[in-house]
């Protein structure tokens, strides 16, 4: 696969349109989308540009064919918020892993309360 590709399926995983991710970049719209329709070929220091706007490393924009073998797009981009919640610093984890637990502790709440009424 060619980086242009690459960088579609990337882009696409992290939920952005070509337009939020050539703003990142300061670049115009239309010449990001030449470089992932592989009409042109960027620059290296372009590349690592890409790479760290779309928050992953130049070897993970080469390996991304293997990172997203056989993986859909809504587990790309689970995987990809999975991965940003590590970034967290402990306080915001702990928030958010607390936000978790009560929309499961009230699914399981809603379950058990369902199952009783059923019989």
């Amino acid at each position: 696969m060619n980086l242009g590709s690459t960088l579609k399926k990337v882009r696409e995983a992290k939920g952005l349109s070509q337009k939020e991710l050539a703003g990142l970049l300061d670049m115009p719209q239309p010449q990001y989308s030449r470089i992932e329709g592989g009409k042109t070929d960027p620059s290296f220091s372009a590349v690592a540009k890409m790479a760290k706007a779309l928050g992953i490393s130049l070897s993970e924009l080469f390996n991304a064919d293997d990172i997203f073998n056989d993986v859909n797009t809504y587990d790309k981009t689970l995987m990809e918020k999975i991965r940003l919640i590590d970034t967290l610093d402990d306080t915001e984890k702990k928030s958010l892993f607390n936000i978790i637990d009560s929309l499961i502790a009230k699914k399981k709440l809603k379950d058990n309360l369902s199952s009783l009424i059923a019989q």
